[in-house]
Parts: C-alpha cells; sequence; structure tokens
C-alpha cells in the first residue's frame, strides 16, 4: 500500500491506480454499509485515524482495516462518497500531495555510506586518483552522519529554495526507512520488526561555502530552510529497503543510479546505532545516504579548491528522485527572491 498525506487537511490516504482514496472516510463506510456499525465516523477515528502519525501507531491493524475499506469502496460499494455526499476518492493530479512526514518525526541522514561516492569524493579532496579499498575505510571509520532539524519538509512537486548564503548546491537521492514502533538499544537483526514503510528522500547540500570544522558542529550545511524533500508516498510492504533501486535525474539527465544493497552500513546497524540509550519512535525516518553521481564528487577540482558551478544546481533546474516501488519526487529549484 502506497501511503500518502494530502489534501487542506493534510489527512492520510491510500494512492492506487492515479488516485487518492481517503482512508479514514473509507474505513467509516465500510463500517456503516457492510458491517452495520452505529457509530462508523467514531470507529474509523480510532481504527484508521485521518492523521499519518496515529495511522503509524495503528501497526497492522490499521493497514488491515485499510485494505478493507478500499477494497470495498472500489470494488463494491453503490458510489464513493460518505453519508454526508463527501468524495472519499480524489484525483492526483487535482490534489496537493504533502511530504508523508508524521507530526514530531525527526529525520536522521547516514553520511558517507556509499563506498563509490566516499571514493569519488576522496579524488576530489585528494587531488589524485583513489587507490585503497572506500569500503573497509568506512567501515574502519565507524558510522556517522547528522539530523535533519526544521519542522517544515518539502513535498512533492516542492520548491527548493536556493540558500543565500550557497555559492554551491548539491543534490543527493536517498531511500529512508520510516520507522512502525518504538524500540531502544535494537539489535540489527530485529530491524524488520521496526521498518513500517520506506520512502524517497533529497538531501539538498551546501557545498560551498563549508561550515568551519571542529569536534561538533551544527551541519548548517544540510540545514536550511527547505534542505529536505520527502514522498511521494510511504510504500509499505511493496519493496526491500534492503535491496531497492533509487535513481536521480537532473533536468532529465541521469546523475545517480545504485541499489540500497550497496550501503556500507545497513538500516539496521544505524538502527542499532541510533538507538542505544536513545528511544526512537513510530514515524521517525532514517536515511541510507547516496551515492556517487553527486555534483561534488563528479565535479573536476579546480587549482583553487573548488569545484566549476556546472553540475551543480541553479534556480530553474528540475530534480527528479525515483524508485519504481514508490514513485518520483520531484522538486524545483527557485531563487529566494522568486518566492513569496
Amino acid at each position: 500500500m502506497k501511503i500518502v498525506v494530502y489534501g487542506p487537511g493534510r489527512r492520510t490516504g491510500a494512492l492506487r491506480n492515479g488516485v487518492i482514496v481517503d482512508l479514514c472516510g473509507a474505513f467509516a463506510k465500510y463500517a456503516w454499509e457492510r458491517l452495520g456499525e452505529a457509530h462508523p465516523v467514531a470507529l474509523a477515528g480510532t481504527l484508521v485515524p485521518w492523521d499519518l502519525a496515529r495511522f503509524i501507531e495503528g501497526g497492522e491493524r490499521t493497514l488491515e482495516n485499510s485494505e478493507k475499506a478500499v477494497d470495498y469502496l472500489i470494488g463494491e460499494a453503490q458510489d464513493q462518497r460518505d453519508r454526508r455526499g463527501g468524495v472519499l476518492i480524489h484525483s492526483v493530479r487535482e490534489t496537493r500531495v504533502h511530504a508523508p512526514r508524521p507530526n514530531a518525526a525527526r529525520i536522521a541522514c547516514a553520511g558517507g555510506n556509499f563506498a563509490d561516492h566516499a571514493a569519488a569524493m576522496a579524488e576530489k579532496m585528494q587531488g589524485k586518483p583513489y587507490t585503497g579499498d572506500a569500503r573497509a575505510q568506512i567501515r574502519n571509520a565507524g558510522i556517522w552522519g547528522f539530523w535533519k532539524v526544521h519542522r517544515a519538509v518539502v513535498g512533492p512537486d516542492g520548491e527548493v529554495v536556493y540558500p543565500q548564503k550557497a555559492s554551491r548546491l548539491d543534490y543527493e537521492g536517498e531511500l529512508a526507512i520510516v520507522l512502525g514502533k518504538r524500540g531502544a538499544d535494537i539489535k540489527p537483526e530485529n530491524a524488520k520488526d521496526y521498518i513500517w514503510g520506506v520512502t524517497l528522500l533529497g538531501d539538498w547540500s551546501i557545498r560551498n561555502p563549508r561550515e568551519p570544522a571542529g569536534p561538533h558542529n551544527f551541519a548548517m550545511g544540510k540545514n536550511f530552510d527547505t534542505s529536505c524533500s520527502l514522498g511521494p508516498c510511504i510504500a509499505v510492504g511493496e519493496t526491500d529497503p534492503f535491496a531497492s533501486d533509487v535513481e536521480t535525474l537532473v533536468n532529465g539527465e541521469r546523475r545517480q543510479a545504485f541499489n540500497t544493497r550497496d550501503m556500507v552500513f545497513s538500516f539496521g546497524e544505524y538502527l542499532e546505532y541510533l538507538s542505544r540509550d536513545l528511544t526512537l519512535y513510530p514515524g521517525d525516518i532514517i536515511s541510507g545516504g547516496t551515492a556517487a553521481g553527486t555534483a561534488a564528487d563528479s565535479s573536476p577540482l579546480l587549482p583553487d579548491g573548488t569545484s566549476p558551478s556546472e553540475r551543480y544546481l541553479k534556480p530553474g533546474d528540475v530534480v527528479d528522485i525515483i524508485s519504481p516501488a514508490i514513485g518520483s519526487l520531484r522538486a524545483s529549484i527557485v531563487a529566494k527572491s522568486s518566492r513569496t
């Protein structure tokens, strides 16, 4: 099932064959017409909540009830409206789809987690061909990453505002897992018990100027308004997060193509690392990192240590991050002054 957040009320829906089904409303109709429930709206609000955070917390029971409701509404019901005549099925083309981020959900992003990307970056930093074992070096150095801390996340077909302080803005297409239950001190072998679904994430990164080095920094190159895109849906039970294809296109040109099986540290290992003495909750998101093909790792290095601007993002560019089971997460890069 492909779960989306849509419309002015930011309700939870299911994406199927080009339409969005209001899941809470569909279950209320199912409960009234098929089950004869006297208080179908109240029951639906409990069993199939319209709010994404509560929907995820409902676990397997909520998903099972959602499947029954969608099948009934599309295949058996005499009409596709609720008891008051409200529409329960919406055209994707005519409906705004938001980022599928539950309220209060945290977003953790893996850093340097693909060997080809790390090796290409090392070549640029060292100014000579890389000859080491990038995968072994990454594992020896250990897990690292950063949090996306802003409150608002860009949804599908959204706008990424070019930061005023940036002279080089980069794209990083990634696949992310969405957690389905609470846990701490999670073992890697139990990862699948905690993964509810998967989505796509756009990590928009300021490559220049760089944040000053230090033992800890604020990751401001990764955190500015609109520095994260998410969507278009959360695919539940439709793809293997440990072996999913992802590609990134800039203005129609394919720049990245990779599979999550090539992650150096697995999602299970990130779950173990992040949950050590820190409780993770349903809806929290962990992104697996990006592979080679970013502007930073594919651009030549100039004598002054910078890279030419050609492959970096500019206002007017359109970026598509794609995975077969999830769909396409599209973002348009816009100048700060052009957005009101």
